[in-house]
């Protein structure tokens, strides 16, 4: 790592602990200077230069201990969640990342105006299917929302445009139009997560 982005990143975490403030509770920005040099911070607030604006969102950083896998394994990012749900339903773990970035840009939080909830926006319905109690806990989204997509891939024969507009407008639509629907916002999502996948392939686990 090039000496002046470990500057940047022992910087910000000084200036956090100085203001009580727990990095690993924090989101982790990054910033790409006219040298092309990196900078990390997870405070853009209190970052002068550049200013806030500058900082794009890099990764997420969950509370420590907050959530757990099924052996009750303490998992501190959502790339440990999503590479343990992506092996338990054989997913390609760029797949589950393409699919959280569509639907919620990897906002936990997230709700749509049709009620779909979290990370990988679970309508209730689904949600119960795939025994997901809260669809707001990071853990539970993504577990669910990757057994979801196994099982919308094996109802659809590993046709991963199918599966995808599924997961976006319900199987039966898939099935009653004989293929993706004649939906633009469908057909926009399809596509959206196509260019995500292949984003995520190329990058690996470097950016969220």
């Amino acid at each position: 790592m090039h000496a002046r982005t470990v500057i940047a990143v022992l910087a910000s975490a000084i200036m956090l602990f100085l203001l009580g403030i727990s990095p690993a509770r924090a989101d982790i920005y990054r910033y790409v200077d006219a040298n092309g040099v990196v900078h990390f911070t997870n405070a853009p607030q209190y970052t002068e230069k550049p200013n806030k604006k500058s900082w794009a969102f890099y990764r997420k950083e969950l509370r420590p201990g907050a959530p757990r896998s099924g052996g009750g394994l303490i998992v501190h990012s959502y790339h440990d969640i999503i590479r343990q749900n992506a092996r338990a339903y054989r997913l390609e773990e760029a797949l589950v990342k393409a699919v959280i970035k569509a639907e919620s840009n990897y906002n936990p939080q997230s709700l749509s105006n049709k009620g779909a909830q979290g990370l990988m926006q679970l309508i209730p319905e689904t949600a119960r299917l795939v025994n997901v109690d809260d669809p707001f806990d990071p853990a539970e989204n993504i577990r669910g929302g990757s057994n979801y997509l196994r099982l919308m891939l094996d109802q659809f024969n590993g046709n991963l445009d199918l599966a995808l507009a599924a997961y976006n407008a319900g199987p039966n639509a898939v099935q009653r139009h004989g293929g993706i629907p004649p939906y633009e916002e469908t057909r926009n999502y399809v596509q959206r997560v196509r260019r995500y996948l292949e984003h995520y392939r190329r990058s690996g686990d470097t950016v969220l």
